[in-house]
């Protein structure tokens, strides 16, 4: 599984890091999977939690950690580079947090992140991967997503097939309370220069301030935002 570095350890915690990609697992299940003794498994895993390359789900079995996001964030990318550039213009509008998310698999990956300066808000880290079964950029990114991807995420979705088509009509989406109590938001795709879907903006803040529906106060100004970053991968030059 993987290649062989010659350095022992590290190859065994890049194995560990492989398998919890392709499943949860506990530590009965990670020791069957690499072949690794138990407390060989639980030493390498409890460090790759220490530096939060792993982290553990709601039934405290091992999964990817928001430090991979973080990095791979890091690195160089155009839409990330674009979203910069024009994400501080809609927090300062909207005075909400503002997010860029892209789609790896079934889940979505928080690419940037702008907060507000005070008050409440909607922190979500850079990094952060979440379900696309709930969240209106969750939506968004299902509803221009492959048929099988699609399939996979409505099994477990908050919406249907029919509020995806809504979605592609009108071209935003608005959740109130799907991913956190008390939170709403709103959101619009970013499409590259071939007019693939390729992220997500959104905002989202307290359900107190952005209303129970928040696309009616917010979705020009957040598709706004989207169509800049678009232009923006459309047209490097200018960028």
């Amino acid at each position: 599984m993987g290649k062989d570095s010659g350095i022992g350890v590290l190859d065994k915690a890049v194995m560990i890091l492989h398998v919890v990609a392709d499943q949860p697992c506990n530590l009965s299940e990670l020791c069957d999977v690499t072949g690794l003794p138990r407390a060989t498994a639980h030493r390498l895993a409890v460090g790759l939690e220490v530096h939060q390359l792993v982290t553990r789900d709601e039934s405290g079995r091992w999964i990817p950690g928001p430090t991979l996001g973080r990095l791979a964030a890091t690195a160089r990318d155009a839409v990330r580079e674009a979203a910069l550039l024009a994400l501080p213009r809609l927090q300062e509008t909207t005075g909400e947090s503002v997010q860029l998310y892209r789609r790896e698999g079934v889940e979505r990956v928080c690419l940037v992140a702008v907060e507000p300066p005070t008050g409440l808000r909607d922190t979500v880290p850079e990094g952060s991967r979440l379900p696309m079964s709930a969240g209106s950029a969750a939506k968004v990114l299902a509803a221009w997503a492959d048929p099988d991807t699609l399939r996979t995420v409505l099994n477990d979705a908050v919406y249907s097939e029919r509020t995806l088509a809504d979605i592609r009509r009108r071209g935003w989406a608005q959740s109130v309370a799907e991913r956190a109590a008390g939170v709403a938001s709103v959101s619009a795709p970013v499409r590259d220069g071939s007019g693939a879907v390729v992220a997500a903006v959104s905002i989202s803040g307290p359900v107190d301030r952005m209303g129970r529906r928040p696309g009616e106060k917010w979705a020009t100004d957040v598709i706004a935002a989207a169509d800049a970053i678009t232009a923006r991968l459309d047209s490097p030059a200018r960028s």
